[in-house]
């Protein structure tokens, strides 16, 4: 489409909707794209980017990523910094799948030792990791136990043998975000997650086989310190979140927000999809903590995955797990807010970053991520669609414009609706497999809503975040095998 004829070059990777452009907006709007990009993106990045730089408190900017495309509320891909004392807490500048996030895995395996077994073993996976809509774990929990999952995360799975103890330093927050508290959430909630640890779900939620072909290695030296380190390197990425527990918090909450939001603190805003509360208030307080409950489920969820994904690695090869280098690289997450400490003016302050389909990107020698990344910056797990591969990048000093965040996907560029008219899962599955690339789904439907052409070009996206100076890449990981809800 045309860009609003107010949209203004910054450079050439980025640009902005002055204050000018809609009545209320307390910042400028910033949108990271290149050229191309830009004229690809939908009218309702224009219209909700500028709708979240109208919400009290927002600090900066409100910014859009490369990958961006409507969302609820906010654009995917969308960030805003607030200040904790006088801005407002947004679902829907968190998402209804509040910590969909991404994971990836090594392994010591090569394509050649990988390829013979690879039917079976996205056979297996398919089997062990449930996947597709209403899909149930295998992992058996009460209520009350879920509760303490929602509190704990991955400390919950390392303390029931699901976790490896650098599993945890690998997980961002150490897979548990501190002051989550069960009581904030509705029995409705608990009872649509308490039995979907352990699943994949629909969407365009994925368990991938990849491999890092010598060709696609950008920066064999960060590759190195991530763990890349042989030719056609196997290695394993998945995607998924908080399922249906995550979206009744977000709901529940939405329902709150919106009957306090004007009566109770005078807030309005453009779009009710963006309804708030003060930061600090009752109400933003208990979504905050029930929100970190749906974010320590899905990194629990991610987390048994990962032990799913060892036990079948572990079956078809007859090696254990750590025999065969199953060590993860990192866990990011892409719907969250997060009290984060970062330069503000003349110090440092501690504000609270929404981060909507946008991933955190902390930069070399930052707090915050492991030890081992502290030259190198943190990992960066960026999905492309199932046809066309993914990214490993690195966090960037020169990300501090936007807080450290940087792209988290390909994004959309047709609807599920259009892509379920135009193409075919049935036909989708034998292309794919023509190609090499191994699919099993739980619906042929499913499958068709994801297809490669319903997405951006992800090797664009990645080189504009790269051009921004948001993250660099490392390697794009092609797909061999795949698992899709």
């Amino acid at each position: 489409m045309t860009p609003p004829a107010a949209l203004k070059k910054i450079s050439a990777t980025v640009w902005e909707l002055p204050v000018s452009y809609k009545p209320g907006m307390l910042v400028p709007a910033r949108i990271f794209a290149t050229e191309k990009l830009i004229r690809e993106m939908d009218a309702g990045v224009y219209e909700q980017v500028s709708n979240v730089a109208c919400l009290p408190g927002i600090i900066d900017y409100a910014f859009c990523m490369p990958d961006g495309h409507w969302g609820y509320g906010f654009p995917i891909g969308g960030v805003a910094a607030m200040h904790p004392e006088t801005g407002v807490i947004s679902p829907g500048g968190i998402g209804f799948d509040i910590n969909c996030g991404m994971r990836l895995v090594l392994t010591s395996l090569t394509l050649e030792e990988v390829q013979p077994h690879l039917h079976r073993l996205v056979d297996q996976l398919f089997s062990r990791v449930p996947a597709g809509v209403g899909s149930h774990g295998l992992v058996r929990l009460s209520h009350d136990e879920f509760r303490n999952v929602a509190e704990k995360g991955s400390r919950w799975c390392l303390k029931n043998g699901y976790a490896w103890p650098e599993d945890l330093e690998m997980t961002e927050e150490g897979g548990c975000f501190a002051g989550a508290d069960a009581t904030k959430v509705s029995e409705r909630a608990v009872d649509r997650g308490f039995n979907q640890i352990g699943t994949l779900g629909s969407g365009n939620h994925y368990l991938e086989i990849q491999v890092a072909r010598p060709e696609n290695i950008f920066d064999a030296e960060t590759a190195r310190a991530f763990g890349i380190t042989i030719p056609n390197q196997v290695v394993i990425m998945f995607h998924c979140g908080s399922r249906g527990f995550g979206h009744q918090v977000a709901t529940d909450y939405l329902q709150t927000f919106l009957s306090v939001m004007e009566r109770k603190y005078g807030i309005s805003v453009n779009d009710r999809e963006l309804a708030c509360a003060p930061f600090r208030s009752p109400e933003g307080q208990d979504y905050f903590a029930a929100m970190k409950c749906a974010v320590n489920m899905a990194f629990a969820n991610r987390q048994v995955i990962l032990h799913r994904i060892r036990e079948v690695f572990s079956e078809v090869f007859r090696r254990d797990p750590a025999d065969m280098g199953m060590n993860m690289v990192y866990d990011v997450a892409h719907n969250t807010a997060k009290l984060e400490k970062h330069r503000f003016g003349k110090k440092s302050r501690e504000i609270l970053i929404h981060r909507k389909g946008s991933t955190r990107a902390f930069g070399p020698g930052m707090e915050g991520i492991p030890g081992c990344y502290s030259e190198t910056g943190q990992p960066v797990i960026i999905g492309g669609s199932m046809e066309t591969g993914s990214y490993l990048l690195a966090g960037l000093a020169t990300g501090k414009e936007t807080f450290y965040t940087t792209a988290h996907g390909s994004g959309r560029t047709m609807s599920r609706h259009q892509a379920k008219k135009q193409f075919r899962g049935e036909k989708l599955l034998r292309d794919m497999e023509n190609r090499g690339i191994y699919v099993r789904s739980a619906s042929y439907g499913g499958l068709a809503e994801e297809a490669g052409q319903a997405y951006k070009d992800i090797d664009d996206v990645v080189e504009a975040t790269e051009l921004a100076g948001l993250s660099k890449r490392v390697v794009k990981l092609v797909p061999i095998g795949n698992v899709k809800g």
